[in-house]
């Protein structure tokens, strides 16, 4: 069965394997996640369920998403997000996704919205090297330089690497190992880091892959 929960990033830690190793992990609050609707193949045109994470009050959600959650039974949520499973038959609506549908061991794809650092420079979000600090550069060291191509075509080319906003867009990272599961207070473990700040909401599925 394929897997899948929303989760939020709680911070990094480490852990200690068997054989003593120190092993860097992310820990993510995962869940539960109840099922608030299921996209079918006849009404929407493709398969998928939609879960919902972080419980939120009722006066804060919108009279049509209140009468979404009272729909599904379930309790109005904060977040909400779809995932295209296979095996879409096997939920049904009001079941709760919770950490332990994951295990360690498992192979998983992490989902978030990176650390946005505002406007920056050519050198730090493209890596662009330096110019000479001597012999009469000025006070130019950190700009791009030259971007035209030649007289022909005299323009610069769609594309071009060049300052700009930096940070604040979806992020996966792929094939991160599931350290270690604590199903009573729905954390999981997660080798690595993963993007996004303390807080930020993170989707974890299973490997594409692996």
């Amino acid at each position: 069965m394929q897997k899948g929960l929303i989760g939020k990033k709680i911070g990094m830690t480490q852990l200690f394997d068997e054989k003593g190793n120190v092993v860097p992990v992310t820990v993510v609050e995962a869940g539960p996640c109840p099922v608030v609707m299921k996209k079918t193949l006849e009404n929407d045109g493709y398969e998928a369920i939609q879960i919902g994470f972080g419980d939120v009050k009722v006066q804060k959600v919108t009279k049509p998403l209140k009468g979404h959650f009272d729909k599904a039974g379930v309790p109005a949520k904060k977040q909400l997000r779809e995932f295209k499973f296979d095996d879409v038959d096997a939920l049904n609506v009001g079941d709760i996704l919770k950490a332990d549908v994951f295990a360690a061991g498992d192979f998983v794809d992490v989902v978030g919205t990176s650390k946005g650092k505002g406007t920056a420079g050519a050198i730090k979000r493209w890596n662009f090297g330096r110019l000479k600090e001597s012999h009469g550069t000025g006070p130019v060291a950190r700009h791009a330089g030259s971007l035209g191509a030649c007289s022909d075509p005299s323009r610069v080319y769609k594309g071009k690497k060049l300052a700009g906003h930096l940070g604040h867009e979806r992020v996966t990272v792929q094939n991160l190992i599931v350290v270690k599961v604590d199903a009573e207070n729905n954390l999981i473990a997660i080798k690595g880091a993963i993007p996004g700040p303390k807080g930020g909401i993170v989707l974890i599925k299973d490997s594409v892959k692996k």
